[in-house]
């Protein structure tokens, strides 16, 4: 499989390492010094353009290697939402491909079938409050995470009394906390924490007077996001339109 590189970066570097590992050729590696090489030759020659940017960027990118006719896997966060109908109709309407997720961990993809469950056990407990933790590196952009937004979201789709989220706290990287949201009833509160290089850290939270029940993901380092990113290419390559984590592994 012939890959193109969009942002090098630590993640970028580590999924040319395990892209290389896996037998796979990278053809075209863009970062912000080179952005002319969108309409190159060896760009368009992919079969796939991984993307991992920033917020800021992703959009562009995107349309820039849908463009140029090849698919995109972007795991870039913090844009998706305020662009997801316009690139599903690309999808369906333009024959353009794209795989976006928020995470491509198999570690994160079964915590999330978990955490859709738990939600759906504790739709019938409203004694119990939820709430959400992210904690991320400091050079991360957006808040609350994109991962976290999935596992809102997650929880929204099954529990009967909850409506929305809000962003809670954040913590800076310098230990100062910007207030944030206070939930009402029906929703949920995100709060989150940038310091030193956490990978990621996400942590759901019923509490109760009588308990408290909370599941918790913890990566260790990229190598898992890389190595999920890498597969959801491999997949793509032979698959189009709007893609996810739930066609690549259906828990």
């Amino acid at each position: 499989m012939k890959i193109a590189l969009i942002g090098y970066g630590k993640m970028g570097k580590t999924i040319e390492r395990i892209a290389l590992e896996r037998g796979h050729e990278i053809v075209s590696i863009i970062d912000v010094d080179n952005l002319d090489d969108f309409n190159s030759e060896a760009f368009k020659s992919a079969d796939v353009a991984i993307e991992f940017t920033a917020p800021h960027v992703a959009y562009d990118n995107c349309i820039k290697a849908m463009e140029a006719g090849v698919k995109v896997v972007s795991g870039s966060t913090g844009w998706f939402q305020q662009h997801e109908a316009e690139m599903r109709e690309k999808c369906e309407k333009e024959g353009k491909t794209l795989f976006w997720s928020s995470n491509f961990s198999l570690g994160v993809a079964i915590f999330a079938a978990v955490n859709r469950y738990l939600a759906k056990i504790m739709s019938n407990f409203d004694n119990y409050k939820v709430s959400m933790e992210e904690t991320h590196h400091i050079h991360k952009l957006d808040a609350p995470s994109g991962t976290a937004i999935t596992l809102a979201e997650g929880i929204l789709e099954n529990i009967v009394h909850k409506t929305s989220w809000v962003m809670g706290d954040l913590t800076n990287p310098d230990g100062s906390v910007t207030k944030g949201n206070v939930p009402g009833p029906t929703e949920i509160k995100i709060d989150a924490i940038r310091r030193d290089e956490v990978p990621g850290i996400h942590t759901v939270t019923y509490d109760s007077d009588a308990d408290t029940i909370t599941i918790t993901h913890d990566a260790h380092n990229r190598s898992g996001f890389a190595l999920g990113a890498v597969i959801a290419a491999e997949y793509t390559v032979g698959h189009s339109g709007m893609l996810g984590m739930k066609d690549l592994i259906d828990f």
